[in-house]
């Protein structure tokens, strides 16, 4: 029963949608009706500026932390975690409270990173920002760090069920950024911006 309870108080948590919830606030709009139409960071930073994705990106890591944590207490250990991490990164990803339609889930998995193993966490961030920096695609770092996190898994050793979380995890980053993917290989990605303020008529 605490695993279910666990999951469930996940998926529930992942219902949260950062991006949504500051698009209101600051923007007054859907945020999934602007921009690249995603309700994630990047595109709430096209949209509305960096200090709103900055909030947004807050939201959506602390979700993911409360999730391991929620599903430690309630779901007997780490198996309770890993279940609870699965279920908010599939509620951010397909949120019914917004119609299923929700954002990426990279934040978020990287908050339930943080709180399975921090090593990991903190090697996929430090690889991620440099892509970032390096190359300005978003979209880019997210794909190159989910193909990498199982491998780390591994070479680090950790359990069984950790490495099914890592592939679990990964599937779900690589099937969000498939038409990402594609425009990276095309050459027509968008590279992203940091700016204080959103363009007129965005």
């Amino acid at each position: 029963m605490g695993l279910i309870v666990s999951s469930l108080a996940g998926y529930l948590l992942g219902n949260i949608n950062g991006a949504y919830i500051i698009g209101k606030v600051v923007g007054g709009i859907d945020i999934r009706e602007h921009g690249s139409k995603n309700a994630g960071a990047t595109n709430v930073n096209r949209v509305l500026g960096s200090k709103p994705a900055v909030l947004v990106l807050a939201i959506d890591l602390l979700k993911g932390v409360l999730a391991v944590v929620i599903g430690r207490c309630l779901g007997s250990g780490d198996v309770g975690a890993i279940l609870a991490g699965i279920a908010v990164v599939c509620g951010h990803n397909w949120p019914f409270v917004l119609k299923f339609k929700g954002g990426k889930g990279i934040a978020t998995s990287l908050g339930v990173l943080i709180s399975l193993d921090i090593r990991v966490a903190m090697i996929l961030l430090a690889a991620g920002i440099l892509i970032i920096l390096t190359t300005r695609y978003v979209s880019l770092a997210s794909v190159v760090c989910a193909l990498c996190y199982p491998v780390l898994v591994i070479a680090f050793r950790l359990s069984q069920e950790m490495i099914a979380f890592s592939v679990v995890i990964s599937a779900f980053a690589l099937l969000r950024h498939k038409e990402n993917i594609k425009r990276l290989l095309g050459g027509q990605e968008s590279k992203i911006s940091i700016k204080l303020t959103p363009k007129k008529g965005d």
